[in-house]
């Protein structure tokens, strides 16, 4: 994108004022319009960059990006990933029976709400998978993250080894 147009209307504008006030206005108007064009850059950048953040979050999870090239910016767009297309299910697969939480982590009745946003291909297969076990999709994940909690207590965070109960790292380092 081209500021020039932007900083010259500018500068013109200061000429205009500057012509009021005779000779010695104009002089210091040219004085001033090198020092001007460097802040009228600067905040035409600011707020470009202000209006790509807002596209940005209303993109996401693209991006869209403000770059300097000379004095000039460009934007880089970053399109999301396209989402994968829902595979139809031939025959449901039969599930694992899973046994109820222990009597110590019974239901007291407290249910609590969370809004989880799954990628549409995951949400396709979480509902897939729900109704091929005859469960609403709440009930389908409310069953896979109790198992995922009792099968050893918690999960393992990825590049931790179970050597050293969760503590260790293993991998390499340069």
């Amino acid at each position: 994108m081209d500021l020039t147009p932007y900083v010259d209307h500018l500068r013109r504008e200061l000429a205009v004022a500057a012509d009021a006030g005779g000779d010695e206005a104009r002089a210091l108007a040219e004085r001033l319009s090198a020092p001007l064009e460097s802040a009228a850059r600067l905040t035409l950048l600011n707020a470009l960059s202000a209006a790509m953040s807002d596209v940005t979050r209303e993109l996401a999870p693209g991006s869209v990006d403000v770059r300097l090239r000379g004095l000039d910016p460009e934007f880089v767009v970053t399109p999301p990933p396209a989402p994968e297309p829902v595979r139809e299910a031939r025959e449901p697969v039969a599930a694992p029976v899973v046994a109820a939480p222990p009597a110590a982590e019974a239901d007291d009745g407290t249910v609590v709400r969370i809004n989880l946003r799954l990628p549409a291909h995951l949400k396709g297969r979480a509902e897939a998978a729900a109704a091929g076990e005859g469960l609403s999709v709440n009930a389908w994940l409310v069953r896979a993250v109790s198992v995922a909690l009792d099968d050893g207590g918690r999960a393992s965070a990825p590049g931790r080894g179970k050597d050293s109960g969760g503590r260790g790292f293993t991998g390499w380092v340069r």
